[in-house]
């Protein structure tokens, strides 16, 4: 038994397609199968079912899979101990981050991490939660830039931040006229939201859930995923949206009159790293994680005064 065997294998479990492991493991197919029927061949098993479109591990090889992930997971530990010793930061880090994020955190940690770091090679991707959570768990990620709690055992969150909600309302809008918004002042047939499959629409909707029935929204139901375009239909077709307060920046004096606050405790997602709970890579994330924090303003890395909004629908 090799850990080449062992890649092999799990690539096949990740992607549940002989070809599709081999061209991510770089090899060819014939190559990869055979690897593998030499593997059960010792083993005396079959660790994967090739009648079955896509492919599925036996119910013996779903172990056998499970405990190859935690070998390689632990081999590779071997190169970080070697990399701790001579202090080198580097390598690849996979990160996944969340759409209504990146815009904001991205551009404040890029360009200093790179210089800092000229060794690691960040690969990013935005998706929404649920799928930086399949790929954390297929380990196509290393770390996610997430909203938590998760509540979700097989990995493991290191809070960073607490960002704060804010209302952004039109002139002619009656919030526009308060100083502090109440959850109570919200009313979700007004206010413009994020489409399904985004964890601040929900968090949105839980925080003004005393206001909310299913089906009441005004006569036209956008569906967006992106946090400009929130800002841009308030802008110039009324009424009003919540935004997550890094979205503020670079918003013009006019744009800031129409922001208001929460009043306290104030609703903030609580936004953290999160990894498998048999995470390798420890120094580079540490890396990213201190990068992160030097970027962020002192006042959100406390929740003192704030409520964490969760991120899944509250019944």
């Amino acid at each position: 038994m090799t850990t080449v065997q062992l890649e092999y294998v799990v690539a096949v479990d990740t992607y549940r397609s002989f070809v599709v492991a081999a061209e991510k493991c770089f090899v060819t197919q014939p190559t990869l199968s055979m690897q593998i029927q030499k593997l059960e061949d010792e083993l005396g098993i079959k660790i994967f079912d090739r009648s079955k479109l896509p492919v599925v591990p036996t119910e013996i090889g779903i172990a056998v899979v499970a405990q190859g992930r935690i070998i390689l997971k632990e081999s590779g530990r071997i190169k970080e101990i070697i990399a701790g010793h001579k202090k080198e930061v580097q390598g690849t880090l996979r990160v996944g981050i969340i759409p209504t994020l990146a815009p904001y955190l991205l551009p404040r940690i890029l360009t200093g991490f790179i210089k800092k770091y000229p060794k690691v090679k960040l690969e990013i991707w935005e998706h929404p939660t649920e799928q930086i959570v399949q790929l954390l768990k297929q380990e196509q990620l290393d770390c996610g830039l997430l909203a938590t709690p998760l509540q979700n055992p097989s990995l493991e969150e290191q809070p960073l931040f607490y960002e704060s909600f804010v209302v952004y309302a039109a002139k002619t809008n009656s919030l526009f006229e308060k100083k502090y918004i109440k959850p109570e002042d919200i009313d979700v047939r007004d206010v413009w939201l994020l489409n399904e499959g985004h964890c601040m629409r929900n968090q949105v909707l839980n925080i003004c859930k005393d206001r909310f029935t299913m089906g009441e929204y005004k006569n036209l139901e956008y569906n967006t995923g992106s946090v400009e375009t929130l800002k841009r239909m308030v802008d110039l077709n009324a009424g009003y949206t919540i935004l997550p307060e890094l979205s503020l920046q670079d918003m013009s004096a006019r744009q800031m009159n129409m922001v208001r606050y929460f009043k306290a405790p104030e609703p903030v997602r609580e936004i953290s790293l999160v990894t498998h709970r048999f995470f390798i890579k420890q120094a580079l994330i540490e890396a990213f994680k201190k990068e992160i924090l030097a970027h962020v303003p002192d006042k959100m890395k406390v929740q003192k005064n704030r409520k964490v909004v969760d991120i899944l629908m509250e019944k």
